[in-house]
């Protein structure tokens, strides 16, 4: 009871705090998950839904404000965007050496995610065959998962500023479904190494991730390419800065699209030569009816 009314007294607080977000939970599995969504926000039966997720260490209110341009195409573009919480700031993803309580208790990501979709879906009747999900550093390997282990559930997924881990630090059983997947990493990362490496995160262990390469053409091979993909150069929305950004896209009718965006001198951060979640929703756009 006591716990409960802690709980209730924390959402309240969360909402004064932020007027617009609702903090909210579910129950799964005998822990409280936690989530933020606007619900001021008007869509229509059959709507997208994007869960975009914090890294490690976040939360979904301090979280909300990246996703405001993404927020602002909501009704236009008909899209509702959801923020997860990872369990006590961190989440149950793919990296085995993650010493993340989520992880060591082996937290059910997949009955989360996939409560929320069926909520979502009651609430607000999405179209539950255009679910999308994006994430930052920890919450981009939460989107990985989500391709490797969830594919019927999860329509497309962006991972930002994340690689693949590595064979031995692997800790998830891919369902190898083709999806498309698009992969945005800076080649000056220090936390995330763009060449692969260990992953350097304050407070815990994370272990090893491949390439940011060889995460691209993990899911380039899954999704039936071979040869070299295209490239282009995205327009630079920054001039103030000496970063630039590549874009390495597999696209074939009757496959899922694979792209990557390289961005040269990118650290691990949010960049302002484009909004990294708005440029998620255009690649989760193209999906749609393929």
């Amino acid at each position: 009871m006591f716990k409960q009314l802690l709980f209730t007294l924390l959402i309240l607080v969360a909402f004064s705090a932020n007027a617009q977000h609702v903090l909210d939970s579910l129950l799964i599995d005998g822990h409280y998950r936690v989530y933020a969504y606007n619900p001021s926000v008007k869509v229509k039966q059959g709507a997208s839904m994007v869960f975009v997720m914090h890294g490690s260490g976040g939360e979904p209110l301090g979280f909300a404000r990246r996703g405001a341009k993404l927020e602002s195409l909501s009704e236009s573009e008909n899209v509702l965007v959801v923020y997860p919480g990872g369990y006590k700031k961190y989440w149950n993803e793919c990296r085995k050496a993650s010493t993340a309580i989520a992880n060591t208790q082996n937290l059910n990501e997949e009955a989360f995610f996939t409560a929320l979709i069926d909520l979502f879906a009651s609430k607000y009747k999405i179209n539950k065959k255009q679910v999308f999900a994006t994430g930052f550093s920890g919450g981009g390997h939460m989107a990985y998962k989500l391709a490797l282990t969830m594919p019927g559930k999860i329509r497309a997924v962006s991972a930002i500023v994340a690689n693949l881990p590595t064979d031995e630090n692997m800790d998830c059983a891919s369902m190898n479904v083709p999806l498309p997947v698009m992969i945005t990493n800076g080649t000056a990362d220090q936390t995330n190494p763009y060449n692969g490496g260990e992953v350097t995160t304050p407070g815990v262990t994370l272990g090893t991730v491949r390439s940011t390469d060889q995460s691209f053409r993990y899911w380039a091979k899954l999704d039936g390419y071979s040869g070299e993909p295209v490239k282009s150069i995205m327009p630079d929305g920054d001039t103030s800065n000496n970063i630039t950004v590549e874009k390495y896209t597999y696209q074939k009718k009757g496959k899922p699209e694979v792209t990557l965006l390289k961005v040269i001198n990118g650290k691990h951060e949010f960049v302002t030569d484009f909004d990294m979640f708005e440029e998620s929703w255009k690649f989760f756009k193209r999906q749609i009816g393929r």
